[in-house]
């Protein structure tokens, strides 16, 4: 048995436990609510709305942005620049056209080191956004010269 001293309150008595149930009585119940983790906190965060933006055969005014990428998946044809986030914008209004066209890679770079590697014979198809250019119309007013 166990003895107790309550204290100097109210009742000035001394009781009397067991072992096991003065454990019982120090036992904190489930008020508590358990915390929860902090770590592996970033699989809920927004998109960033990569993607084209101008679909085939749109016509599109100078600075319009065509598409915006993460690694670059459309390459800049005629007409179309590319910013320093690899934004493809267009550099005159026009009528954007995407094509497939044969991928030639600068010497030095690395996609021609993994060019290397590809069989004999073996073709490398990009797709390429382009702007076709508005014809400007064949009409001019004259001006008198004096």
């Amino acid at each position: 048995t166990m003895v107790v001293f309550l204290g100097w309150g109210q009742t000035n008595a001394v009781r009397t436990f067991s072992p096991v149930c003065a454990v019982s009585n120090l036992v904190r119940g489930a008020s508590k609510k358990a915390g929860g983790s902090t770590k592996n906190r970033g699989g809920n965060s927004p998109g960033k709305r990569y993607g084209y933006k101008k679909l085939d055969g749109d016509f599109v005014h100078a600075g319009n942005i065509l598409a915006t990428q993460r690694l670059i998946r459309w390459h800049p044809g005629s007409q179309v620049g590319i910013g320093r986030n690899k934004t493809l914008f267009a550099l005159e209004d026009g009528i954007v056209r995407y094509t497939k066209e044969v991928y030639c890679p600068p010497p030095q770079s690395q996609e021609s080191a993994s060019m290397c590697q590809l069989p004999v014979g073996a073709v490398l198809y990009k797709t390429f956004v382009n702007v076709i250019p508005v014809r400007q119309e064949n009409c001019f007013h004259l001006v008198q010269v004096m």
